[in-house]
């Protein structure tokens, strides 16, 4: 089947954290807090994609404060953090939104993320993931994770299902 024709029927965009929605780097501040960066435009697509109708949700192996806020700000209410098993994690998803595996399009970037990714009916990774997941994903970002990775997924699902355009129609 063909991306295109994959992306036609998604209805939920998943999403790995650090190396995907951030560059992967984790700013550890002196009194233990941390930070991380994300980009407006990963943000912005995300939220039109709920507005276009679409779940979105995200999938994580650390804990964050920055990751909840960010999801808060969004208004993604998926959000599954600290799992020990992303493949539980991802089955857990699938049956609370009565889902199957070919409803959703993951994008991830390490090894952790392969048990979703060789599931997910969609896969996808940012430019920058590591060698095992490119090879193994349906499609290859050319943005880098935390660098609009996200927002060319989100374009790419949109488009094929004719979403995209009615976005911006003002009339």
């Amino acid at each position: 089947m063909s991306i295109q024709a994959k992306a036609s029927i998604i209805k939920l965009l998943l999403f790995d954290v650090d190396g995907v929605l951030t560059d992967g780097k984790i700013l550890l501040h002196p009194d233990g807090t941390e930070s991380k960066q994300f980009d407006i435009k990963d943000g912005t697509g995300l939220v039109w994609a709920q507005r276009a109708g679409l779940k979105v949700g995200l999938l994580s192996a650390r804990s964050a404060a920055a990751t909840t806020q960010r999801a808060a700000q969004l208004g993604i209410a998926i959000v599954h953090q600290g799992v020990a098993s992303k493949s539980l994690a991802y089955d857990d998803i699938l049956r609370q939104h009565d889902l199957t595996d070919a409803d959703v399009a993951y994008m991830g970037d390490d090894v952790l993320d392969l048990p979703v990714i060789v599931r997910a009916g969609l896969s996808a990774s940012p430019s920058d993931a590591v060698e095992e997941v490119r090879r193994r994903v349906d499609f290859v970002s050319r943005a880098g994770g935390g660098d609009g990775a996200a927002r060319e997924l989100v374009e790419l699902v949109l488009k094929a299902q004719g979403r995209w355009e009615p976005l911006f129609d003002h009339e």
